[in-house]
């Protein structure tokens, strides 16, 4: 049975920082994947922030997060982490990671998918708030 075991929410002020952890069982990042983090707040529609492969190259960053979110593997620990750093009130959200085997070739040539609904594994989603 495949697990992502999501950890690292909370709330913070403005400018502040918080790491999420994806950790897997049952299945492996290592392998070839895209894995995503993936965030929707009340009345918005779910929207992926930070996409990559496994297998090495580019990353995705929606522009809502780039330069000041990253996303990162420890392969050892099987757990994909997204490093969040001067979070402002509309990062407020619950977030999710998210897994799909996708082959080497298909990745070269389209890149990992943005959109969720092309994901097939996830995480249990964790509230992240950002308020003074």
């Amino acid at each position: 049975q495949v697990l992502l075991a999501q950890s690292g929410g909370g709330s913070v002020q403005p400018g502040g920082s918080l790491r999420l952890s994806c950790a897997a069982s049952g299945y492996s990042f290592s392998t070839r994947n895209c894995v995503g983090w993936f965030r929707q707040s009340p009345g918005k529609e779910r929207e992926g922030i930070a996409v990559f492969f496994t297998g090495g190259g580019s990353t995705y960053y929606a522009d809502s997060v780039k330069g000041r979110f990253s996303i990162s593997i420890d392969n050892a620990e099987n757990t994909v982490y997204l490093q969040m750093n001067s979070l402002k009130p509309e990062d407020t959200a619950v977030y999710y990671c998210a897994a799909v085997l996708r082959p080497r070739q298909v990745v070269a040539e389209t890149g990992c998918p943005v959109l969720g609904d092309e994901y097939n594994f996830w995480g249990q989603g964790t509230q992240v708030t950002v308020s003074s």
